[in-house]
């Protein structure tokens, strides 16, 4: 992509209204702009970054045997009527709507109701199990503390997972396969090392549940860790019985911040009894189908990755998430064209910065922008044969000779 072709234009100063460094430095570098309180467009850096993020997950996912789909955000109320949850009182979130002829319509801030109900079409015999079926999809919810950047939004991306089965103790296989899929989702996204499994509430249908928490200082949950973080909880679980029943009784932990970037959860009857989702099994008997749902907050996930790596200069990106590869600067006339023979044929992996400006310019909004490689090619590199690299995470720069530089990347 040519920077003097796009529409985008970088900041020095964040708009007062964005408080939060995600929301800052993404709204500076040109890939959000802020309609209102946690509702953002995402602009073309950003939408590569949240394809990216995309990409991986569905990658593994489908390594699990999973199947994508793509329901409606708008709700019929009935299946939500059934579990008692398009109740104001119950769901205080909702975003609703009255039709024209009457009755009311929901934007949807999760899916379980509307799945269940949909499979009663599709699952009739244990032979249609176990199956599993995931979505990118924009959920709504009223939240009142939407202050936290692109981290909490009333409107934001969500991959939600929710997997079918006969018997529970197929139900807990998958479990465990997603969670495994999810330690290499967040290994491949650069932030496995400092996101950590946390037990939490399962509520009335199970024990407990599991969250994925990414230590951040502005991280909303408080969590508890042991020294090697082996064991991590929430603090809505963190107590003698649990630490009990978890053999850590004896374990030191430590509080920190913590923002959730996915759960997993087995629902079991949670919403497949009140709708009616059976089948029939080997026996000929008439049984409730296990339930499970994973969620992973994808736009949420593109803030906490801008949030954690961020430095005093901008951005900071994992090269798997990164819109571009590398950040290219001419300097000169002949570097200029040297920079224009390198771009050709490389239009999906360069950012170059082809625009009528000075050099520091430039420097600053590679800096910003937050790209793991720049690339600087000056009539002044080019009288020694070599072109200038600097890698964005810790400024090493190092001199490649340009036949090497076309050659390997």
């Amino acid at each position: 992509m040519r920077l003097s072709k796009t529409f985008i234009k970088t900041l020095r100063e964040a708009p007062k209204d964005e408080v939060a460094k995600n929301g800052a430095l993404l709204t500076r570098a040109g890939y959000i702009h802020k309609e209102m309180a946690g509702v953002y467009d995402y602009l073309p850096l950003g939408l590569r970054v949240i394809e990216n993020i995309k990409k991986i997950i569905r990658e593994e996912l489908n390594s699990i045997g999973c199947e994508e789909i793509s329901m409606t955000a708008l709700q019929n109320p009935e299946p939500w009527e059934k579990t008692g949850r398009f109740s104001d009182q119950e769901v205080d979130i909702w975003f609703k709507t009255e039709l024209a002829s009457g009755g009311e319509l929901g934007l949807a801030p999760t899916h379980e109701e509307p799945i269940t109900e949909m499979l009663k079409s599709y699952v009739s015999s244990y032979k249609d199990l176990p199956l599993y079926v995931y979505q990118f999809q924009t959920k709504f919810r009223n939240e009142l503390r939407a202050k936290s950047g692109i981290l909490r939004g009333r409107e934001f991306l969500m991959k939600d997972l929710y997997s079918f089965h006969a018997t529970e103790e197929d139900l807990d296989r998958f479990y465990a396969e997603v969670e495994e899929a999810y330690r290499r989702i967040f290994d491949r996204l650069g932030i496995g090392d400092c996101t950590h499994e946390t037990f939490a509430s399962g509520g009335i249908f199970s024990k407990y549940s599991h969250e994925f928490q990414t230590v951040l200082p502005v991280g909303e949950d408080t969590i508890y860790h042991n020294a090697d973080y082996s064991i991590v909880l929430n603090k809505e679980v963190f107590n003698d019985e649990v630490l009990t029943d978890l053999g850590a009784k004896d374990e030191k932990f430590e509080e920190t911040a913590g923002a959730e970037v996915g759960n997993i959860f087995k629902l079991k009857y949670k919403y497949s009894e009140p709708l009616g989702l059976k089948f029939i099994d080997e026996d000929n008997t008439q049984k409730i189908v296990y339930m499970g749902c994973y969620g992973i907050g994808v736009s949420r996930l593109m803030g906490v990755i801008a949030e954690k790596f961020a430095d005093n200069k901008g951005l900071v990106w994992p090269e798997s998430v990164a819109p571009f590869k590398y950040y290219l600067v001419g300097i000169g006339d002949e570097g200029v064209k040297k920079c224009e023979e390198f771009y050709s044929g490389r239009e999906d992996t360069v950012l170059f910065d082809d625009r009528d400006k000075r050099p520091g310019e430039k420097f600053a909004d590679s800096e910003l922008i937050g790209l793991p490689t720049r690339i600087v090619i000056s009539d002044k590199t080019l009288a020694d044969g070599v072109a200038e690299i600097t890698d964005r995470k810790t400024g090493e720069q190092r001199m490649m000779s340009i036949a090497e530089l076309f050659e390997k990347f």
